[in-house]
């Protein structure tokens, strides 16, 4: 996990945690303004109903972060069926002209394998995520290398917006995989002779087999639909969520959380065997300028505020 701190950068190896710099963290929680572009063209996305309901958050059996487990009673949304992809991206950039943190910074956080741990890239951005001498992003895949105020900026220039935690936990645990399996601590990654998801195969971070077939990104849904409708809702990528990293039993913080925001769902860099951030309950938290190779996003909205700027609605199943 990677944090930028201004102009630096503090990295350790990739997991559910991250990284806290003594006071220095909290030279992230700079200001972050609500305006931002807005996009004149109406968004290229499908959004899925998210039904509200009683849904438990956490887990007793986790890591200590993850409790203790509650219960939340979840509002109906509206949530994009897929993480953001790079060619949703590029056209929100070519209607509003907006540039990236990674782009205005000139740097973004790629793992090395060689190292074992995270590198701050010149020219590392949503367009080519390893850097200028690595491939340019598909089309089809997740965008990444975009910080939070990215992500934000992003949804709200559709009349969107990012999901909390706890929205984006209720979505998952509604099935993440097409057997509508939420994965838990010691579950198998396999089921009928094919990966679930898309993570990391071999022992991390020396040896990554890529036996799913995908080094580093996958394209959005290529490891299938979940019941709820969504796809890419465990591995792929880590997704930005609108909340401050806190712990669940801490009072509610001030506006400027601890200048850092929670990431959810996990990558393709989570071994199961070191990370497990595919589960429903896991958590990854980095500061809202941070941009990583493995952190990408979704948007969602209430169905009160939905517009056709925002996207398509999937259809109902019968």
């Amino acid at each position: 996990m990677a944090l930028r701190l201004g102009k630096f950068a503090f990295v350790a190896l990739g997991g559910a945690g991250g990284l806290l710099v003594g006071s220095l963290y909290l030279a992230a929680a700079a200001s972050e303004g609500r305006g931002g572009p807005r996009a004149a063209e109406p968004r290229q996305a499908v959004l899925v109903a998210i039904p509200g309901g009683r849904v438990q958050i956490g887990d007793d059996r986790a890591p200590p972060d993850e409790r203790p487990q509650f219960i939340y009673e979840a509002r109906p949304l509206l949530m994009d069926r897929t993480p953001v992809t790079v060619a949703q991206f590029r056209r929100f950039v070519q209607d509003t002209g907006y540039r990236t943190d990674a782009e205005r910074y000139g740097t973004a956080s790629v793992f090395d394998p060689r190292i074992g741990g995270w590198l701050e890239v010149e020219g590392a951005d949503w367009r080519r995520p390893e850097g200028p001498s690595g491939a340019a992003a598909a089309d089809d895949h997740p965008v990444t290398q975009v910080s939070w105020r990215d992500a934000d900026a992003f949804c709200r220039a559709y009349g969107a917006r990012l999901p909390t935690e706890f929205e984006w936990e209720r979505a998952a645990r509604l099935g993440q995989t097409p057997e509508g399996h939420v994965f838990k601590l010691g579950d198998s990654l396999k089921g009928g002779g094919r990966y679930l998801a898309n993570v990391w195969q071999g022992p991390f971070p020396l040896h990554n087999s890529n036996e799913d077939g995908f080094r580093t990104t996958a394209p959005v849904g290529a490891f299938g639909e979940a019941p709820s409708g969504l796809t890419d809702m465990a591995g792929n990528v880590w997704e930005w969520t609108a909340s401050w990293y806190r712990p669940y039993d801490a009072a509610k913080p001030a506006d400027r959380g601890i200048g850092e925001r929670v990431q959810r769902g996990g990558s393709f860099l989570c071994d199961p065997t070191f990370c497990q951030g595919f589960r429903a309950t896991a958590r990854a938290h980095a500061t809202p300028e941070s941009a990583l190779m493995h952190v990408g996003f979704r948007c969602v909205v209430e169905p009160s505020k939905f517009t056709a700027r925002a996207g398509r609605l999937a259809q109902r199943r019968t």
